[in-house]
């Protein structure tokens, strides 16, 4: 095996990281968040944010997010196969962090953080009228996770098809959305640590021919 270079800080997860905070997070960072609705069978609703989330696949568009732990929005997924993925902004970072708290499933997100839910238009779960965009979702796959001797480990990664797309017309200027006039927030590393992107950070790449 390989002797690294001294500057270099190595560590195997399964032995620990010997830091002060798990650098993980921060390092896969900054993420999306997954700020996900979802509603039980008889209608009661739950909205939670997830660090974990992103987009897999393009043409069918899917989504998906991954829940440490057996969550309510996970178990609703599962048995509706139904949720709406929101779109967290800096003006709506206060209400996200809110959406966070652990309450019992009868105590509805949206009351709790002063949301508005509106009907979607294909699915039964509503959307956050809030946020400037918004995802109905169909569940394609629940997977629970394992580790590399197939141990299951307790963490479920839900994906889902979009089947609707509601976009603020004010965000698309000439026809293309404007990702940072949207003012997104993400995810970092930490116990608190969040980026906004900004005009100011855009730079283009293109493709090699």
């Amino acid at each position: 095996m390989a002797t690294l270079p001294e500057h270099i800080h190595s560590y195997e997860p399964r032995l620990g990281h010997g830091l002060p905070h798990d650098p993980f997070n921060a390092i896969v960072g900054p993420r999306p968040i997954g700020w996900v609705a979802t509603h039980d069978e008889a209608g009661q609703l739950n909205l939670a944010p997830y660090s974990f989330f992103n987009a897999f696949n393009y043409t069918p568009p899917i989504v998906g997010f991954s829940s440490i732990g057996y969550k309510d929005s996970v178990r609703n997924a599962e048995r509706t196969r139904l949720f709406t993925w929101n779109l967290a902004t800096r003006p709506l970072a206060e209400a996200m962090n809110a959406t966070c708290a652990a309450v019992p499933p009868e105590v509805s997100e949206f009351e709790l953080a002063g949301l508005t839910p509106r009907a979607s238009t294909v699915i039964s779960v509503p959307h956050v009228a809030e946020s400037p965009v918004n995802f109905e979702c169909k569940v394609t796959q629940i997977v629970q996770l394992q580790t590399v001797d197939a141990t299951p480990v307790p963490t479920w990664l839900v994906l889902g098809e979009v089947v609707a797309v509601h976009i603020d017309k004010s965000l698309l200027v000439e026809g293309v959305y404007d990702t940072a006039a949207a003012r997104p927030i993400l995810r970092g590393g930490g116990p608190a640590d969040y980026f906004e992107i900004t005009p100011e950070a855009l730079f283009k790449m293109r493709r090699p021919k």
